[in-house]
């Protein structure tokens, strides 16, 4: 299923999209209607808390699909995060290409180039030997706590913090966990695992090289109105059972500016779960990032964002998150 969180005349409900029919099933009327209604599908975090029951009676809710009283134009929808206040979110460092590309100035360098239309010079930047990867990403997960309460969804406008002139996009997807848990083996994690989404891990990079040198952050180059970037909607895992082949693209104005895939990820999400959950309880309703994935953002291939640009994430098997970026106007 892909289960999103969209905005109806009385307030954001949840649904369940069928992009094959172009459809988006309301599943408050659907239950409504089969007098099934129950307070699981009031927001999506209820149906999270709900766990599998809730989530097998959506299924068998969505067989009332072909019932045109109960769906929406999925294309007119208004779409919003597909979960639109995670109870807690977290984001890694899981590629080996971004983390050793992100710390050596290449994508600064390239834009630079860019400008001055030196393809010599960009070329040469291409060809620089990357710093060895440290040691500690292979030794454990690394990951951030990032801003759950600057969320927003599909289509939403991103406007840019007036502290910032450099801004920034992260090509990333991540998990929806279902289930509370904790000591979680990896052997098991996936039972804690809802679905995926896409995430845009918008950053002000100016912002956030400077606060940065203070060891601690990153702070407000990643915390600002709308910076965590969610959608189109959760996919479940059933639906994804190799989560770690994935196509991944970027586009900016409809130019693409890079094509990778979710392979190679220092560490896998069940392995995060693992890792994270050690005396510590997770919730059903957290959100974790994968982290970008190389090449995946302007600091790693020189192509940064600038006023009135539309981003696009595709993920393979997930659909696509567009977002457009505002400069603040005073």
């Amino acid at each position: 299923m892909k289960l999103a969180t969209f905005m109806a005349s009385d307030g954001p409900r949840i649904g369940v999209a069928l992009p094959e029919t172009g459809r988006l099933l309301d599943i408050r009327a659907a239950a409504e209607a089969a007098g099934e209604m129950r307070a699981d599908y009031l927001s999506m975090l209820a149906l999270l808390d709900g766990g599998e029951a809730a989530l097998d009676a959506v299924r068998r809710l969505s067989e009332r699909a072909a019932d045109p009283g109960l769906t929406h134009d999925l294309a007119a929808a208004r779409l919003l995060a597909p979960l639109p206040e995670p109870r807690q979110m977290r984001d890694g460092m899981s590629f080996e290409t971004h983390i050793r590309q992100s710390g050596s100035g290449k994508g600064r360098a390239l834009a630079a180039a860019r400008a001055r239309g030196d393809a010599a010079e960009e070329a040469e930047i291409m060809a620089r030997e990357l710093p060895e990867l440290p040691e500690i990403y292979r030794q454990l997960p690394i990951y951030y706590f990032t801003n759950r309460l600057a969320v927003c969804g599909p289509e939403d406008v991103v406007t840019w913090p007036r502290y910032s002139k450099v801004m920034d996009y992260e090509l990333e997807f991540g998990i929806v966990t279902g289930k509370k848990g904790k000591n979680i083996k990896a052997e098991n994690a996936r039972d804690h695992i809802v679905g995926y989404t896409i995430f845009n891990d918008f950053s002000a990079r100016d912002q956030q090289m400077q606060e940065m040198q203070g060891r601690l952050g990153p702070s407000k180059g990643k915390s600002f109105e709308n910076s965590n970037a969610l959608g189109p909607w959760i996919v479940t895992k059933d639906e994804i059972p190799d989560p770690y082949s994935l196509g991944m693209t970027a586009r900016i104005n409809g130019k693409t500016v890079v094509k990778n895939t979710s392979r190679d990820m220092l560490f896998s999400f069940e392995e995060i779960l693992a890792h994270v959950s050690q005396d510590e309880w997770i919730h059903p309703g957290e959100f974790f990032g994968s982290g970008t994935v190389g090449n995946g953002c302007g600091l790693e291939n020189g192509w940064f964002l600038s006023d009135g640009a539309v981003i696009e994430l595709e993920v393979e098997k997930i659909g696509v998150l567009r977002n457009q970026i505002r400069t603040a106007k005073d």
